[in-house]
């Protein structure tokens, strides 16, 4: 598949213009308080021309033979392209938890690091976050290691998904 910059994109998101579209997905999760689940994923990043990227997320739920048992988690924030190649990213989830994160991208590649958190009263605390994405084979690799609920930094949720064809 040829990649073209999508059309409007603000230069300064040109870098990260292999982001743009939406990726379809499954993968894996564990964590020392919940039992280990698969699950298929949307991730969309998508721009209107300004400095940053929109980007949302929701997964679902599967069992073993790939049947949705029930909606997942969701995430909606903004990408922004500082000097540097460093990245100020703002996501909010559906459980109530806010947070910032900062990093650098080098090419296809992006790391970031839980920069401040903000959870709702009813919401787990979430103390520390890493998160790594990336171009691999032609699809988004994304992984997540979590510190919360009082345990330390260690890995949570990892996926792959093509880029869907629409």
């Amino acid at each position: 598949m040829v990649f073209t910059i999508p059309e409007g994109l603000h230069p300064d998101l040109n870098p990260l213009a292999w982001l743009v579209g939406t990726w379809r997905g499954k993968g894996h999760g564990e964590y020392p308080t919940i039992q280990p689940f698969q699950f298929i994923s949307e991730t969309v990043f998508n721009h209107d021309g300004r400095p940053f990227l929109n980007y949302f997320s929701r997964s679902w739920i599967i069992d073993e033979d790939g049947e949705i048992i029930r909606p997942g988690a969701s995430e909606a924030g903004f990408w922004r392209i500082k000097p540097n190649n460093v990245l100020e990213v703002v996501i909010s989830h559906n459980t109530g938890i806010t947070e910032g994160w900062l990093g650098r991208f080098d090419g296809p590649k992006i790391q970031l690091a839980m920069d401040q958190g903000y959870s709702a009263p009813s919401a787990k605390v979430v103390t520390a976050g890493v998160r790594l994405y990336g171009l691999v084979e032609g699809e988004l690799f994304y992984a997540y290691d979590m510190a919360a609920e009082g345990q330390t930094l260690q890995a949570h949720i990892w996926s792959t998904s093509p880029r869907s064809v629409e």
